[in-house]
């Protein structure tokens, strides 16, 4: 019977130690996973900002900006909208008397008008250009707005529509 007297000398047997490099790889995925998330999530929050220069940063960085899309913010020229069966193209003016013509594309909304602040969507023609091609005309026409940043352009006459 020898069977029965090796069941009472049956030990715990330990479980083997983890190996350190295992617990350095798990903590090395978490972390570039973790990265890989918050990356993610500030590219779609940046994306989702709406930016946009005023004219006086667009014509200082016109080189730089090229023909890429970017919104212009400026007030439109009194008596200079040319309502045209494409659009409509404008004056705009910014804070130090720099003025871009815009040429866009499309129906302006209903309140676009002389004299009120705008931002419009679209490209310089060229790098050295001061005309503006225009893919959507914004009106921006709430005063708290304007109250908020008063050193953002107004119309000539410092009202606000």
């Amino acid at each position: 019977m020898p069977d029965a007297d090796v069941s009472h000398h049956v030990t715990p047997v330990a479980a083997p130690p983890i190996k350190p490099r295992g617990r350095w790889r798990t903590l090395g995925v978490l972390v570039v996973l973790a990265l890989a998330v918050l990356a993610l999530l500030s590219q779609g929050l940046l994306r989702s900002l709406n930016y946009f220069e005023t004219i006086d940063q667009a014509m200082s960085s016109r080189a730089k900006l090229g023909t890429q899309t970017f919104r212009l913010e400026g007030v439109v020229v009194a008596h200079t909208i040319d309502r045209t069966s494409t659009g409509a193209s404008f004056w705009m003016s910014g804070g130090h008397h720099h003025e871009i013509f815009v040429n866009a594309h499309g129906t302006p909304p209903q309140l676009f008008q002389s004299n009120i602040p705008v931002v419009v969507e679209g490209h310089f023609t060229s790098e050295t250009s001061d005309r503006f091609y225009g893919t959507q005309i914004l009106v921006k026409h709430t005063a708290s707005y304007i109250s908020a940043h008063p050193h953002r352009v107004k119309a000539p006459n410092g009202t606000v529509r």
